[in-house]
């Protein structure tokens, strides 16, 4: 009888065996993706995805094909364009934030779905464990320990060290993500509490709510904001940024995109990893590999994104210990 070692290792050369034959009749595999955002947050990673699944012997146009489609941070859209992008037939289903994993995942049972960018997969029901996904989701989680929330209370602390009140810019969160939301949140106050802070959550849908939850967050007093990413977020972060200089808010965002587009600080999951964590999932199912078999992945590095001409134009001094932290300093 085969042991189990020897019938994996059987098993990986046929998967390796079939692939070749494939790759020599010319195959050309489809990989349908959608985004939660917008074409203009997705163009760097596009850009990355691209050169790293190259890396491993996919060129887009020869034997890859990538249709990508955008919910644009409207959710209700997601089921009609994952349709769309099933009934194209895909080898493979790529989808960036949890409402939208969610469709896919309703949408097919056996299609491989690799998602990104996704909060708690677990407690929304995509899979069943980090460590032995189930089903046909695999991928990368966004999110690491909530307490991950205190410390940017603390760094923004640092900063601005006269600040007592935070507010919390995010959107209404969606039925199947508020269990992890409340959980931040707790995570939040707590942290919040034992630096002498006090928070709350104003909650945007979109360009109009922006204008009006500053007015309500100057209006209370709050002296500091804490910006998480949503896709709300970064398609108005602009608008933010500007408010927030204006006012003479210092702000601590999730992503160091809003720091190099004029936000003060950042500190989260370093974007520039994930193209090269999704192409190594992507190669391996295309190879034959199966979700059920490839654990989901946690941010494993995060990066300090400090602004320091946002810094002097709010009349803020950085101390020394925290730009000596800093992965990227901008000046």
């Amino acid at each position: 009888m085969m042991d189990r070692r020897a019938l994996l290792a059987a098993l990986g050369l046929l998967a390796a065996s079939r692939y070749a034959e494939a790759q020599k009749a010319g195959k050309v595999y489809r990989i349908g993706v959608l985004s939660s955002a917008g074409p203009e947050q997705e163009r760097a990673l596009q850009a990355a995805l691209r050169e790293r699944l190259r890396e491993r012997g996919w060129v887009e146009g020869q034997n890859v094909v990538v249709e990508w489609r955008y919910a644009e941070g409207q959710y209700e859209k997601a089921p009609q364009l994952i349709a769309g992008l099933v009934g194209l037939k895909p080898d493979l289903l790529m989808t960036r934030g949890g409402p939208v994993t969610t469709a896919a995942k309703r949408a097919t049972a056996t299609l491989p779905i690799v998602m990104w960018s996704v909060t708690d997969p677990v407690g929304i029901g995509v899979v069943a464990s980090l460590a032995q996904p189930g089903g046909n989701v695999t991928g990368l989680a966004d999110d690491g320990d909530p307490e991950i929330t205190g410390k940017r209370l603390q760094l923004l602390k640092q900063v601005a060290r006269a600040t007592t009140k935070v507010a919390i810019i995010t959107r209404v969160a969606s039925a199947g993500v508020v269990p992890r939301v409340t959980s931040y949140l707790r995570a939040t106050e707590t942290a919040a509490k034992a630096l002498g802070l006090t928070v709350q959550s104003w909650e945007v849908q979109g360009a109009d709510d922006i204008d009006r939850a500053f007015n309500a967050i100057l209006g209370a007093g709050f002296g500091a904001l804490f910006v998480p990413y949503q896709p709300v977020t970064w398609m108005h972060r602009r608008r933010i940024i500007d408010l927030a200089a204006r006012h003479r808010l210092p702000a601590i965002y999730t992503l160091g995109s809003y720091a190099l587009d004029g936000g003060l600080m950042a500190y989260g999951e370093d974007e520039r990893e994930v193209p090269q964590r999704l192409a190594v999932y992507v190669d391996k199912i295309l190879k034959g590999a199966k979700p059920v078999d490839l654990p989901i992945e946690q941010p494993s590095k995060f990066e300090l994104v400090i602004n320091l001409k946002t810094a002097k134009a709010l009349g803020l001094t950085i101390p020394p210990s925290l730009l000596q932290r800093a992965d990227q300093v901008i000046e």
